[in-house]
Formats: structure tokens, sequence, C-alpha cells
């Protein structure tokens, strides 16, 4: 799988998590130059809290569009660290 925005590969891996119809990326995976630490978190009641990134291509920014479970909870344990892209992110084989 790919993470694609703004031309430019954000992650790649033939080792993704699928939950909920999103593909969680594994860390070693991300194209880091283009990510950088956003303050928003939300709360899922059974993943835990995720926090977000943003994604910078080109000179442009998406804001939140990555977000990463870093200590969810024991059910979504598969995902920890592992991150999933929206916001107009395309996300393909």
């Amino acid at each position: 799988m790919k993470a694609i925005w703004n031309g430019e590969v954000l992650a790649q891996s033939n080792d993704t998590v699928v939950v909920e119809g999103n593909h969680y990326f594994p860390p070693a995976s991300l194209n880091r130059q283009f990510f950088s630490d956003s303050s928003t978190t939300t709360n899922c009641p059974w993943k835990g809290t995720a926090s977000y990134y943003n994604i910078e291509v080109n000179g442009k920014v998406n804001k939140d569009a990555a977000w990463v479970y870093a200590t969810p909870k024991s059910a979504a344990s598969n995902i920890t660290g592992h991150i999933a892209f929206w916001k107009g992110v395309d996300v393909k084989p």
C-alpha cells in the first residue's frame, strides 16, 4: 500500500493493518520529512487517544491529515505506533 498526497509518497508498506477501513502503516514505512507534530488529539472509546500529524509537501500543508495511537487500549494493540491517513491522502495498492 502507498499513501500519496500532493504528488509525494508519504508511506509505503506491504504490511499495513486494516481497522475500520483505514490502512495503518508501520512507523518505519513513513517518509518522515513530510510530517510534523500537531497538538490535536481525539478519543475513541475502544482504541484510546489518537495524536495527529500535519503533512507538508511542496509548500502545501494538510493539517491533521495523519493520526497515530501511540499507546492504544488493549483492544487496538495491533496498531500501536502505526499511522493512518485521511483529508485527501490517497491510500492505494
